[in-house]
């Protein structure tokens, strides 16, 4: 619980996650003293970079360690993320404003009301202490940046559809990932020589519990714990039921129900095994039965490509309509380039 809340609390963290593919070039308006980037225009000041590296080495602050000083590895790579996370937010920002898309406080405190609500407004509090983080900032570079990202994204991905016809297009062409193999349980006793295998299956032919010499014998000690039990698929997995060695597998639905078989060898030793239930037989899942679920991941995968399409567009828009102050310049943006993002059908 206290590792989530921390994850919470993490503001540069937002840097990847809210807008990967954003960011500018050089170039594109001049920059105030004040300032530390210009963003089509509108700077970010001094200050406002100032405040995030501060709740940036809030982090060394809570583990007790001493934050980095300038001109450090350490220093330089915090400030490159403060300043990306700043250019990349106003970024979205103007980007937002220009689809009627902006974040108010009335959403961040429905946000917040949720989060407290699911870890408790006391354990909550007691997070943002330790982590050295007040209320404000977490709501300012954490919060916002967030739900300006979702709202963005549902959005730009609004008019994103499957039909039913393209779920069907795909069921039918991987009808395989829908089919359910052969499965049934068993047990075994696996050891290491055929001799003891041959006295394994003397004392079960003489009434010795099957259960009781897999605990004792077995090196599969997994499932010995439970008698020597374990459900197996034929020609694939299926759930918790697991594809064995072809030795295994032939074994396990050749035999009838409860018949007990002769010691089986495979790369793992001999095996004894008994067949404790009728084999369920291969079963495919009709279209009817899934094409909820296939539209519902078909969609979602197309909205994932819109989402990061639309962000390689506004890095593209705004490769020119970034300025950075002498020495604020992040080193990723020394050499600008514009990724081209793949794509998926369906």
């Amino acid at each position: 619980m206290k590792t989530r809340l921390l994850v919470l609390l993490v503001p540069l963290a937002l840097v990847a996650l809210l807008a990967a593919g954003c960011g500018g070039g050089s170039g594109g308006g001049s920059v105030s003293n004040d300032s530390v980037a210009s963003v089509g225009g509108t700077q970010i000041s001094k200050s406002t970079f100032n405040a995030l590296l501060a709740v940036a080495f809030a982090k060394y602050k809570s583990q007790g360690q001493a934050e980095p000083k300038v001109g450090t590895p350490a220093y330089n790579q915090l400030r490159d993320q403060a300043v990306s996370f700043l250019v990349q937010e106003q970024e979205l920002q103007q980007e937002g404003k220009k689809l009627g898309v902006t974040v108010s406080q009335k959403d961040v405190d429905a946000r917040l009301a949720q989060i407290k609500k699911s870890y408790g407004a006391k354990k909550f509090a007691a997070a943002l202490k330790g982590a050295h983080i007040t209320l404000p900032e977490y709501e300012q570079y954490s919060l916002e940046p967030t739900l300006l990202g979702e709202k963005l994204q549902s959005k730009v991905t609004s008019d994103v559809k499957v039909s039913k016809a393209d779920a069907k297009k795909y069921y039918d062409q991987n009808k395989q990932a829908f089919t359910t193999p052969e499965t049934r349980e068993v047990r075994h006793i696996l050891v290491s020589s055929k001799s003891l295998a041959d006295q394994i299956e003397t004392k079960l032919k003489n009434g010795q519990d099957f259960a009781k010499l897999a605990k004792q014998y077995s090196k599969d000690t997994t499932s010995a714990k439970v008698g020597g039990k374990l459900c197996v698929a034929h020609g694939g997995s299926s759930g918790t039921c697991t594809q064995t060695v072809p030795p295994f597998d032939k074994a396990s639905f050749s035999l009838k129900t409860h018949e007990i078989s002769q010691p089986v060898k495979s790369v793992y030793g001999y095996h004894i095994i008994q067949a404790l239930t009728p084999i369920k037989p291969a079963h495919t899942q009709t279209f009817s039965e899934v094409s909820s679920q296939i539209q519902l991941n078909l969609a979602q995968q197309k909205k994932q490509v819109a989402w990061t399409n639309w962000l390689a567009k506004v890095k593209k828009d705004y490769a020119k309509k970034v300025s950075y102050q002498s020495g604020y310049a992040p080193a990723t943006t020394s050499t600008p380039t514009v990724s081209t993002p793949a794509t998926t059908t369906g």
